[in-house]
């Protein structure tokens, strides 16, 4: 006796002649599996939808510059300067040693360097920034850690800078 088969009924519909019980044995009927969709036969609108992204893998050290368009997702270590029109992910566990430009920076790991933002900046309580922050919003999670000069909500041209000597920037009128 099986604990876990199923008994085949003789009168179901979907039991085929031979998948019967014709002895003492029993026997599990499994329908065919029904048919598989392709990657050439989804719609196009389906597969341009998301952007690109590309992955720097855990374990993997890398030094040198990244450019381009489309998202970038670092779990491993780069050394060098990032400047990329998109979404700039470090993994927790990851670090950048280098600038930073992006459109959105979500922090989770380390960066050692400048980090400029068209958009906004995102630091997740996993993170650690040592260095400047520039950026058009600005995130931060509790347990997070950054050392560097923070400027946030200005927009290119509104803070005026001030003479030398006034020691810091005057505030737009």
């Amino acid at each position: 006796m099986a604990l876990f088969a199923q008994q085949t009924r003789k009168d179901d519909p979907l039991a085929k002649p031979e998948a019967r019980m014709e002895s003492q044995t029993e026997r599990v009927v499994v329908p065919p599996p029904g048919p598989v969709r392709g990657v050439e036969e989804q719609p196009m609108s389906m597969t341009q939808a998301k952007p690109s992204e590309s992955i720097l893998a855990a374990g993997l050290t890398i030094e040198g510059k990244i450019e381009g368009n489309g998202n970038i997702r670092v779990s491993g270590r780069f050394k060098g300067t990032v400047n990329v029109k998109g979404e700039l992910t470090v993994e927790p566990g990851a670090s950048i040693d280098g600038e930073v430009n992006a459109d959105t920076v979500l922090v989770g790991g380390e960066v050692r360097g400048q980090i400029v933002s068209s958009s906004r900046i995102e630091l997740k309580e996993s993170c650690t920034v040592i260095g400047d922050l520039k950026a058009g919003s600005l995130t931060v999670a509790a347990g997070s850690r950054m050392r560097g000069k923070v400027e946030f909500g200005w927009k290119e041209g509104e803070i005026e800078e001030a003479h030398p000597g006034e020691g810091g920037a005057a505030l737009p009128r």
